[in-house]
């Protein structure tokens, strides 16, 4: 079957022929591809087209598709057994891991989804300082969880669903949203409610409202504001850990959360969620506190195996000096290709991860600038790559990622097909 008699096949059984909203197309028009294989850069459909991937899992594949160190790692733990519902070797090796590479973290616990790190962060920051109420930014998606999943990015605003229903209002209070960017109305929030404040949980680089970096003093006045009034301070770097450098944004930056919720590269590409803090806050959890977290397939032995692989391949390689560099010529580059054709365009670039707002010349500082973005292009924009080979995320509001294997000869074909594809729009 082809893709289109596929997705048919898919939506008899699962809701809209998906098991996540943005795979299904609706924002760009289409059918979804429906994919077989990966190999390095590259995807391969079920009709045996090849895509270069920018999308790369939606960033987990750093990488690439099966890099060799991780699909070893992953058959010697196949081997000895899917599953044990019990502490294996692997996962106390990642966790050495992520405790040595993330300056603010003493103790992991490790989850199945990044979804599941932020609502145990969140529960432990209601815990530990006894308050209920949390800070969050519009436009900064962290996970489905009831709390977060107001004025949310992503798929949120790619399906221009406002907020969403079956959370309850009750639940919806318990959040301030404020925009991203804005120092003065964290100040402004946390003059007036400050003390009844348990956690502010950011994106420090927004990736689901497209990417967005953190002015200089934000992230700052983050830090300050939330110790001035004894509130926890949770970075979301489900995107950045390991993206932007082995400690994530919070090295990048050179700002210490009190919490921080990792997922995507740090489980190679399989499902993994986890979260970590200072050993006074990560003791408050069950075994050693009373703050109750658990999960049957936490620390699941395959998904530490490709885990532990890629973050040892990451140490080894330190790629990010030379990953850094390709991004920024390769943006430019397609930057340029928009331009001669006339479209109007902006970009965002942090590392590795980057997006172009299509449609729209102003700064995207925010999700109400990036909301200018003009999606009925983009979906053109995206269609055309994808019948010229490249794959990007079929969403505005999304970052392109680069992996280690996206080499200059890999760009340069990818060049080649975006001008083609551009001239076709």
């Amino acid at each position: 079957m082809n893709n289109q008699q596929l997705f048919e096949e898919a939506k008899k059984y699962l809701p809209g022929g998906v098991n996540s909203p943005v795979r299904a197309f609706k924002a760009v028009g289409g059918s979804p591809i429906i994919v077989e294989r990966g190999q390095g850069a590259y995807i391969y459909d079920v009709e045996g087209n090849r895509y270069i991937d920018f999308l790369l899992s939606w960033g987990p594949l750093i990488l690439g598709h099966r890099h060799p160190n991780v699909e070893s790692s992953v058959k010697q733990a196949v081997e000895k057994g899917l599953s044990f519902g019990l502490t294996n070797p692997y996962e106390i090796e990642l966790a050495k891991e992520v405790v040595g590479s993330f300056p603010s973290v003493d103790k992991v616990r490790f989850v199945n989804s990044g979804t599941e790190a932020v609502m145990s962060a969140i529960r432990l920051a209601r815990g530990y300082t006894g308050r209920k109420y949390i800070v969050k930014f519009e436009g900064c998606y962290h996970g489905h969880y009831d709390s977060v999943l107001v004025s949310a990015g992503s798929g949120v605003a790619t399906l221009a669903i406002p907020g969403t229903p079956g959370i309850p209002e009750e639940v919806a209070k318990l959040t301030f949203v404020l925009p991203y960017n804005d120092s003065e109305a964290v100040k402004k929030l946390f003059e007036e409610k400050g003390s009844q404040i348990a956690a502010v949980i950011v994106e420090p680089v927004a990736g689901n409202m497209g990417v967005v970096p953190p002015k200089e003093e934000f992230l700052k006045t983050l830090r300050e504001e939330s110790e001035k009034y004894g509130a926890l301070l949770i970075f979301d770097e489900v995107i950045t850990g390991l993206r932007l450098a082995l400690g994530g944004a919070q090295e990048y930056y050179g700002i210490e959360p009190d919490l921080t919720t990792l997922g995507k590269v740090i489980g190679g590409g399989m499902p993994v969620g986890a979260y970590g803090g200072k050993e006074e806050i990560m003791s408050k959890i069950a075994p050693e506190g009373e703050i109750y977290q658990a999960g049957t397939l936490s620390g699941n032995p395959v998904t530490m195996a490709a885990g532990l692989a890629t973050v040892q391949t990451l140490k080894e390689l330190n790629p990010y000096e030379e990953l850094d560099k390709r991004t920024a010529q390769f943006t430019e580059k397609v930057s340029a290709l928009l331009k001669e054709k006339g479209i109007p365009h902006t970009y965002n670039r942090v590392g590795s991860m980057f997006t172009f707002f299509l449609g729209t010349q102003e700064k995207v500082t925010d999700y109400r600038s990036a909301l200018k973005s003009d999606t009925s292009l983009f979906g053109k924009f995206f269609n055309s790559l994808l019948k010229n080979g490249v794959l990007i995320p079929p969403s505005q509001f999304e970052a392109w990622f680069l992996s280690v294997v996206h080499n200059e000869e890999i760009l340069n074909e990818a060049l080649e097909r975006i001008e083609k594809a551009i001239k076709e729009i």
